[in-house]
């Protein structure tokens, strides 16, 4: 089962992303983060903290879970 990440822009960064849903604490972990760990969008590894998301996409890490991007209500 995926998280629900809710924002009510067209898109998100990966790197906003990331903060939004807690996985790191600050925008200046967010590099360090993509380098040492694994993350996925939509299947494909990613390590671009400016990599768009749009509604409907998935983003996995192993160590974490997986967060699926939805509109916000």
């Amino acid at each position: 089962m995926n998280e629900r990440i809710e924002i009510s822009t067209d898109y998100i960064q990966l790197g906003q992303f990331l903060k939004l849903s807690n996985v790191v604490e600050s925008g200046g972990m967010v590099k360090i983060f993509l380098a040492e760990f694994e993350v996925y969008v939509n299947g494909e590894r990613e390590q671009r903290r400016g990599k768009k998301l749009y509604l409907g996409d998935v983003v996995s890490i192993p160590e974490f879970g997986n967060y699926e991007v939805v509109r916000e209500e």
